[in-house]
């Protein structure tokens, strides 16, 4: 099909990408704060970040110190969104924009890898709302959003013979996607490798000139390793570990898991389908840069623990990524599938309609659950000290109400101390210096599990031995009635059908174990 046929297939006009584009967004809009399972803890560091030297109630608690680390991608644009916004406005509107760049990303590398967008990259479309996003990793979210945006400038400066130009251009561009998540830059340097090995075979050369000259041209890349030296030479806590073949089979139907099993799994299904077809030459086809990348990222896949460095689900991130590049890396062009471009389009923008409908509305009422929660913080005194137990089903539990984190709002509400931060060295920037409520003072002592997966009611009658000796207050979100305690030391003041605050009166004056310096 010629590039003057293509330009006229309806898939490809430019007010229909950019319509596409900003449709995306549309589950974003309606909920004041993106129910994204950790985005809450997120934004409470990102107000003590902010807020820390100008609040005696926040400098009790936590300490906050800038270094220079791979996963600052939201907390450094969010100084003027925040400033300009809010802190709560401003972090949705970088979410929101999260899925619209990682959607253009996709429709860009797509046209690059094609010299057009084939029907089938449409498909790709709904991982925008892939679940390590919908999970909270908004640094991992942004700074793969960057790297499929950034891998179609290289595509695109390789074509047009601009490679100074382009290794000019990325020697700072892979850093700033770096500092955004390490996740994206590896990602970026997977991609651009893979397209260059692919350039170089198809111009002749064996594949040990190939695989050299592929890794020679992203030199551009490498400063990052320089700065992973620098970042990681310090304190950094966390474990490598847990590598678990069910829970790979796990993450692969899983990579647009959100609510209804049924409908994610098959929705899982009929992705991997596609990608399949096209690595076995079926109808369809795999480019030649998307089947190299698609084999190093599963060896990677398979190679990689769940915990890297104290990271948890680290290899889950790359399931749905896979997926991605198979699915922009696939073409029905030369086949007998060609001639029915407009119907596998035309299927795959449904596909898209009814992943973000039932998006929209799993949102909606997620949202309506979170604010019914959130109506305790207004019985909290600012600068008070807070022991959470959030209820959260089993790790094997498909849908929940994705509370985990939903007390921290808390923080920049009323500027209270919750124990639901992480506090990981080397990871994050921020402390936790109140130690007085151990072992209720960081994540995830904040999480309740059921009996069958945890101690269940046991964490509860420890938190109530600890509340009223180092706490003002317990909030007990999303909890079932049958483990509300009843306790002379604690006293009601605000209750929901699943969800209770309890005020200790017996609580001493605030108190931290050592005066933090302000960060």
């Amino acid at each position: 099909m010629s590039n003057a046929v293509a330009s006229r297939s309806f898939w490809e006009r430019p007010a229909f990408l950019a319509a596409i584009i900003v449709a995306v967004a549309i589950p974003l809009l309606l909920p004041p704060v993106p129910p994204l399972v950790d985005l809450p803890g997120h934004i409470a560091r990102y107000y003590v970040e902010l807020n820390l030297d100008a609040s005696p109630y926040l400098r009790r608690y936590y300490d906050f110190h800038w270094a220079l680390i791979g996963n600052l991608g939201v907390d450094l644009l969010i100084i003027p969104f925040a400033h300009l916004f809010g802190i709560e406005l401003g972090a949705k509107l970088i979410v929101i924009a999260i899925p619209m760049m990682m959607a253009a990303g996709l429709l860009a590398v797509a046209r690059e890898l094609h010299g057009r967008i084939p029907p089938t990259a449409l498909f790709a479309l709904p991982l925008v709302y892939l679940w390590p996003f919908q999970f909270g990793f908004v640094n991992f979210a942004l700074s793969t959003a960057f790297c499929f945006l950034a891998f179609a400038l290289w595509l695109r400066l390789g074509r047009a013979g601009r490679t100074g130009l382009r290794a000019a251009l990325f020697v700072p561009a892979a850093s700033l996607i770096w500092l955004a998540h390490t996740y994206g830059w590896g990602l970026l340097g997977v991609f651009c490798f893979s397209a260059e090995t692919a350039a170089r075979r198809e111009r002749g050369l064996g594949w040990p000139q190939a695989v050299i000259g592929g890794a020679t041209a992203c030199i551009p890349l490498m400063l990052p390793f320089a700065l992973m030296l620098l970042w990681r030479s310090g304190a950094v806590a966390g474990d490598t570990g847990d590598w678990n073949p069910t829970l790979k089979l796990n993450w692969l139907v899983s990579i647009l898991r959100e609510h209804f099993q049924a409908w994610d799994v098959a929705s899982a299904a009929l992705i991997w389908a596609i990608v399949a077809l096209a690595a076995l030459r079926i109808d369809l086809r795999l480019v030649p840069t998307a089947r190299i990348a698609l084999l190093l990222l599963a060896l990677l896949f398979l190679a990689m623990p769940r915990v890297l460095i104290g990271s948890g689900f680290a290899d889950m991130r790359l399931a749905p990524v896979i997926a991605a590049i198979g699915l922009v890396g696939t073409t029905n062009a030369g086949g007998r599938l060609e001639r029915h471009g407009g119907t596998i389009a035309a299927f795959a923008i449904a596909f898209l309609i009814a992943r973000l409908a039932v998006t929209t509305v799993v949102f909606a009422d997620l949202s309506r659950l979170w604010q019914r929660q959130l109506a305790a913080a207004e019985h909290i005194d600012r600068g008070s000290r807070v022991l959470v137990l959030a209820y959260s089903p089993c790790l094997n539990a498909w849908a929940n109400h994705r509370v985990d984190h939903v007390s921290s709002l808390a923080v920049p509400r009323r500027e209270v101390f919750t124990n639901g931060q992480w506090a990981l060295a080397g990871a994050q920037l921020l402390q936790v210096t109140y130690r007085r409520g151990a072992p209720f003072v960081e994540d995830p002592s904040h999480l309740l599990r059921p009996p069958g997966c945890a101690e269940g009611p046991a964490k509860i009658l420890r938190a109530v031995d600890v509340a009223p000796r180092a706490f003002d207050y317990l909030w007990l979100v999303d909890v079932p009635r049958a483990y509300w305690p009843s306790d002379p030391r604690l006293v009601p003041v605000w209750q929901d059908e699943t969800g209770v605050l309890y005020r200790s009166p017996q609580a001493p004056p605030t108190a931290v174990s050592r005066t933090p310096t302000a960060g």
